[in-house]
C-alpha cells in the first residue's frame, strides 16, 4: 500500500494552519485595538463631563450631575452688588453665599421687563444662570423671583432729598448726588419707574439739581422712589 510523502504533506498543513491562526490573530488584534481605542475615548469623555459636575457641584451647592450639566442655575438671594468688581453675592438656602461675575451684557428680568444689574437688591430673591470662564463663574442672565421692594421685604420709609447730580450711569441705571450737608449718596432707579421718573433720569445732566424721594438701602445707598 503506497503512502503519501509524509513530510511533504505535514509542512502543507503546517503551514495552512500557522497562515490561518496568523489571520485571525491580526484580525483579533485590530478589533482588540479598535475596541480600546473607543473605550478610551468613552473614558475621556465621562471624565471631561464629571469634571463640569464637580466644578458646577462646587459652585452651585450640591446635586447631581445630570442635574447641574441641565441646570447651570444659582437659585437664592441677593446679599451684595459690588459694581467695582461687577460681582453679585447670592446666598443659596444652605447659607452659602457666592459671589458671581457680570458684565454690560448681563440681563435682569423682573415681570417680563430689563433692568441693569444695578436694580438689584439686598433680599431680591432671584434664580441665576451661571457659566464658567476658567476659574471663574459669572452670569449672563439674572431672573427676579420676587422683589424685596414690591414684597414688603424693605420696611425703609421715604425720605425726602436733594442734591447735585456729581455722576449718571444710564446703562445701569443710577446717578451719584452731593446733598447740601456734604453727604454723597448713589440713587438707583426703581423695578417699575414711572414714565415721567425714567424720562427725568434720562435727562439727567452733571450739575443739575434734583428733588426726590428715596429709600435707604444701606448707608450711601439710596432707591428712587419719584422725583418732586
Amino acid at each position: 500500500m503506497n503512502r503519501p510523502p509524509c513530510g511533504r504533506g505535514t509542512v502543507i498543513a503546517l503551514y495552512v494552519l500557522l497562515n490561518q491562526e496568523s489571520k485571525m490573530t491580526f484580525v483579533t488584534r485590530i478589533t482588540r485595538y479598535a475596541l480600546g481605542a473607543s473605550l478610551a475615548a468613552s473614558l475621556t469623555a465621562c471624565a471631561g463631563v464629571g469634571g463640569l459636575g464637580s466644578i458646577l457641584g462646587s459652585v452651585l451647592g450640591g446635586g447631581n450631575d445630570q442635574q447641574q450639566q441641565q441646570g447651570g442655575e444659582l437659585r437664592g438671594m441677593v446679599r451684595s452688588v459690588d459694581q467695582n468688581q461687577r460681582q453679585i453675592s447670592i446666598q443659596q438656602s444652605n447659607g452659602q453665599a457666592v459671589w458671581v461675575g457680570y458684565d454690560n451684557q448681563t440681563q435682569v428680568v423682573y415681570q417680563n421687563q430689563s433692568y441693569s444689574v444695578a436694580s438689584l437688591e439686598n433680599g431680591d430673591e432671584v434664580t441665576a444662570r451661571v457659566r464658567s470662564d476658567g476659574n471663574r463663574y459669572y452670569t449672563d442672565y439674572v431672573q427676579v423671583n420676587r422683589s424685596v421692594s414690591t414684597s414688603g421685604g424693605n420696611n425703609n420709609r421715604s425720605q425726602a432729598f436733594e442734591g447735585t447730580v456729581r455722576q449718571v450711569d444710564r446703562n445701569n441705571g443710577w446717578f451719584v448726588i452731593d446733598t447740601r450737608n456734604g453727604s454723597r449718596f448713589t440713587v438707583s432707579m426703581p423695578y417699575r419707574a414711572s414714565s415721567s421718573d425714567a424720562n427725568r433720569f434720562n435727562g439727567l445732566r452733571n450739575g443739575d439739581y434734583v428733588r426726590f424721594y428715596g429709600a435707604s438701602l444701606n448707608n450711601n445707598r439710596l432707591e428712587l422712589r419719584q422725583f418732586y
